[in-house]
């Protein structure tokens, strides 16, 4: 039985909504161009904010796929 190997990359994604939904932009973003992703995993959580007011969630995240030669 072979093993198998994954690449992990880190992505940002944003929402005017909620940490939940700039986490799922992200997974959805990168399923558009990358096949057979595994598992993402939320690293960091933060927020951008004006004048005292949050405007945007952001998401940080790894994201594991499949290795092909």
């Amino acid at each position: 039985m072979a093993g198998s190997t994954y690449k992990i990359i880190e992505l940002v994604g944003t929402s005017d909504i909620s940490w939940e939904e700039a986490a799922k932009t992200a997974v959805e973003t990168a399923a558009e161009n990358l096949r057979d992703l595994r598992v993402a995993e939320i690293t960091k959580l933060d927020m951008s904010m004006e004048d005292g007011k949050v405007r945007r969630y952001r998401a940080r995240i790894n994201v594991s796929f499949k290795y092909e030669k």
